[in-house]
């Protein structure tokens, strides 16, 4: 009975989605108020039905309901009940019915909190939100329902990969998702002002706060992605270049370029144009990921689905979404304008080659990850790109956004002086090259890792130098607790954002130039040591825990005769799905890990054992949790919704026609 009413909630969200993407539009045709109301309770109604489905899945996983197909696909009765909540989007159709959902809140929430938009603006994006949601609600009916029966059912499940069974799995996915779907937000203003011809200041002003949510929870979906990885695999790799992680990757640069393109939107009228694309082609990387994961065209950990059926209906959305936007885009932007003029020198052009250098290493990630797929495709052969490719390629693009990120900041609005900016950063400049040159050569790092940690050095003593000038500029007599809280949240979040890239960039560079790994074959009692310290295989026990068997080992961590740490690795064998796990052992410090994991028994007894000394990687995931909370910090500035509601109310009486564009 609860999957039927699943079944029959998806349904009836699919008919809510379908009035709410029809008539709201329809309405700011023909001028008919009672149909762009239909919009908002069609929203809220469509959140419901959704989240009652969800629900009753999530209800029959916790209960071991296996007559559900999915539900004995994907879990086990031996499976901790966390992770058979988490087992619910572990799959293809739940991870479906899982971005359904995030669509459905993303949608409501837009629904609830701009009611001081006009009825036009709120009916066409809910309106274009609504019809991106029939297109995923008839893709989970018709070829990925989780509330399918078989039967006679099962008497047990076949479990959750055991690759899956781990906190990660429960925060990722979400995490992730809500980044995905966000774009979407940011995808419908845009449309929706195409439609209504209205490319103004406001319009930025609204959008902003709402990509800086879908960029934050798209930062922490990557940043978990990757931690978890590096846990978890065993052999601590924390970014592999995977399609699928690369088809995060796509969207988020996209969308940091984006961020900065509405910013001069708002602030200078500018790039309208180009920043009505960049919505459109962020989201559309969303779903190009979603393509490369539920298509079949990947072999992967994150690849669902096997149907080829799946894959055209996808790649049919697919192109209908982009396409569609694309041709309205081609129509309609040549009547927009680029907007205000601005200096070859000036804060304008800055974000104007930073946000070009983003969309470039973003075409540079997707050629080397379609290009295999096309010559496979074509039956020309298999080909990996591996990391070589994408380093090689790059690296060398994301070396001038680096030097720019600190710059801008220093660069005035519409133009500058080339000697004002070099005199406001001499001494970032000489301070980089001796903090940064120097600390490179007391590491003895190499000359890419040298030019790393300079580069990161530039970023973080520029962006100080930056809020230094600002706070001295303040009224004589202020106190610092006063000039701090009069700069506006923005501002704060420019700042901790590009403090959180260069913390990034240090622990990239020093981790990958000063890395240390020794995979050995020990015994209990052996030593072995890496990076200064020592390691002692002291113990190895057998236990058995919920549904698998492990063997534990014991290693004595010292340095310089002190003990530092007792770790703990383990190799489990899952029972039921009989595959083996390596659960590494982690000692993390502030300025180095420890990690050691457990690879195979030989047939003397002994253990192949992987010992790193990894220093600063935790800094890699610092800096991530610092850049998404400048994203947080930018969603919360105030200043964003009370403006745009005055510009919004000045021309909410005017009648919009679509054949007047604002130029």
């Amino acid at each position: 009975m609860i999957p039927e009413l699943g079944n029959f909630s998806v349904m009836l969200a699919l008919c809510l989605a379908l009035a709410q993407g029809i008539l709201p539009i329809a309405g700011t045709f023909n001028g008919n108020r009672r149909w762009m109301d239909v919009a908002r309770p069609a929203a809220a109604g469509q959140f419901l039905f959704v989240s009652i489905a969800f629900g009753c899945l999530l209800y029959s996983f916790i209960n071991n309901d296996f007559s559900l197909t999915y539900v004995a696909s994907n879990s086990n009765s031996k499976l901790p009940v966390y992770y058979r909540i988490a087992g619910s989007w572990g799959g293809h159709e739940g991870s479906l019915l899982l971005w359904a959902e995030m669509l459905a809140l993303w949608t409501f929430a837009v629904a609830a909190l701009s009611k001081q938009l006009s009825d036009e603006t709120v009916a066409r994006v809910l309106g274009v939100m609504g019809l991106i949601s029939v297109g995923f609600l008839c893709f989970l009916l018709f070829t990925s329902n989780p509330f399918e029966r078989m039967l006679p059912g099962a008497p047990d499940g076949r479990d959750l990969n055991p690759l899956l069974q781990d906190f990660g799995m429960i925060i990722h996915p979400p995490l992730l998702y809500m980044g995905y779907v966000g774009f979407s937000v940011a995808f419908a203003f845009a449309i929706a002002a195409l439609m209504g011809g209205q490319l103004d200041a406001a319009w930025a002003r609204w959008s902003r706060p709402w990509t800086a949510v879908a960029w934050m929870f798209l930062t922490l979906g990557i940043f978990m992605g990757s931690f978890w990885a590096y846990y978890e695999l065993g052999w601590g790799g924390w970014w592999f270049w995977d399609a699928v992680e690369n088809a995060s990757f796509m969207p988020w640069l996209v969308g940091t370029a984006l961020m900065h393109s509405l910013a001069v939107t708002e602030k200078r009228g500018s790039f309208k144009n180009w920043t009505v694309l960049l919505a459109i082609i962020a989201f559309s990387l969303s779903l190009l990921g979603t393509f490369l994961v539920r298509s079949g065209v990947l072999t992967s950990v994150h690849a669902f689905a096997t149907d080829p059926r799946r894959g055209l209906f996808i790649l049919v959305f697919l192109a209908v979404v982009i396409g569609g936007s694309l041709t309205l885009y081609a129509w309609r932007a040549p009547k927009v304008g680029l907007g205000g003029r601005f200096a070859l020198v000036s804060r304008e052009s800055m974000l104007l080659v930073n946000n070009v250098l983003l969309l470039v290493a973003a075409g540079t990630v997707l050629l080397g990850t379609l290009y295999p797929l096309f010559l496979d495709a074509l039956n020309l052969g298999k080909i990996s790109v591996g990391p070589p490719y994408f380093e090689a390629v790059f690296v060398p693009l994301i070396i001038p956004v680096l030097v720019l990120l600190a710059v801008g900041p220093f660069v005035r609005w519409k133009e500058a002086s080339v000697g004002d900016v070099a005199l406001r950063l001499r001494w970032v400049a000489l301070a980089t090259l001796i903090i940064g040159g120097g600390a490179a050569l007391a590491a003895s790092t190499s000359m890419l890792a040298t030019a790393g940690l300079i580069f990161a050095v530039w970023i973080l003593l520029a962006t100080a130098s930056h809020l230094l000038q600002r706070l001295r500029h303040a009224p004589a007599g202020t106190s610092i607790f006063k000039r701090i809280s009069s700069l506006p949240l923005s501002y704060w979040a420019m700042i901790i954002a590009h403090a959180g890239i260069g913390v990034f960039v240090v622990g990239v560079t020093l981790v990958k130039g000063l890395d240390i790994a020794k995979d050995v074959s020990m015994r209990v009692g052996d030593t072995t040591s890496a990076g200064g310290y020592t390691f002692r295989f002291t113990d190895l026990q057998e236990y058995t825990g919920p549904n698998y068997i492990a063997a534990k080992a014991t290693f004595e961590v010292t340095k310089d005769g002190s003990k530092i740490a007792t770790m703990e690795p383990e190799k489990r064998m899952y029972t039921v799905q009989q595959m083996p796990m390596t659960e590494a052992a982690i000692d993390r410090g502030f300025t180095r890990d420890l990690y050691v994991s457990l690879g195979e028994s030989t047939n003397d007894g002994a253990w192949v054992v992987r010992v790193q000394h990894k220093p600063f990687v935790s800094w890699i995931w610092a800096g991530c949790l610092i850049m998404a909370f400048g994203g947080l910090l930018a969603a919360s500035d105030r200043r964003y919704r009370v403006q745009a509601r005055k510009r919004q109310q000045a021309t909410a009486a005017a009648p919009i026609n679509p054949a007047n564009v604002t130029a």
